[in-house]
């Protein structure tokens, strides 16, 4: 028989993979920008498996374009906030719109810099 404490952590497990899930789901439905990035991403992986490269560069690559989703989701979790918190126009939610936004394209940067610097190098 399974102690009480591994079935609690086992339910807590099984909620946040199905929360996870829920909000990937959700976000991909109504984000186009998630599912641009994910095509990129989907393109970046199939070329950092055909290119030959080590294993820590392909690493390097594939986890850059994940980082790259990550700050898509968020940057769609700051905008929905802020669009639920008020409808009205405010420099600060623009900031903070705008702050992730930017979230989003350091991280590409990022990604796309390491595809030059191990393509050249």
């Amino acid at each position: 028989m399974m102690p009480d404490w591994i079935k609690h952590e086992l339910g807590r497990l099984k909620n946040t993979a199905t929360w996870s899930w829920q909000g990937w789901l959700t976000t991909w439905r109504n984000e186009k920008s998630l599912r641009q990035w994910g095509v990129v991403n989907l393109i970046s992986i199939i070329l950092a498996c055909l290119i030959d490269l080590d294993g820590g560069e392909r690493a390097l690559l594939i986890a850059l374009g994940l980082l790259i989703l990550v700050a898509e989701l968020f940057n769609t979790a700051i905008e929905e906030n802020v669009d639920y918190v008020s409808t009205e126009r405010d420099p600060r939610a623009g900031r903070a719109k705008d702050a992730a936004s930017a979230a989003v394209a350091v991280t590409a940067i990022a990604g796309g810099l390491a595809w030059v610097v191990i393509l050249i190098g």
